[in-house]
């Protein structure tokens, strides 16, 4: 299964005070899949938003397996340039 979740805060919340609870939230969500042997990434691969925390979840092999495989199957970095995977 899948979760694709959004962090919706009341309209009067300030932009900077929502931002920093939707990434308290998104870490609980994160830590909780981890924890249960889960990924963060889906089928569409692992674009920008998820690129710092991406770290946090994956071992050093499996991160360098990530950018072997994208320098394969992209050794010009012209598909989806600045993304991960």
């Amino acid at each position: 299964g899948k979760i694709h979740y959004k962090c919706a805060l009341p309209a009067d919340v300030e932009a900077a005070r929502a931002t920093d609870v939707a990434e308290s939230i998104t870490r609980v969500v994160y830590d909780v899949v981890h924890e249960v042997g889960g990924s963060i990434s889906a089928e569409h691969g692992l674009g920008q938003l998820k690129r710092d925390e991406i770290q946090r979840y994956k071992s050093p092999l499996g991160l360098e397996l990530m950018r072997k495989l994208k320098r394969a199957l992209d050794p010009h970095g012209i598909m989806n340039p600045g993304k991960v995977l």
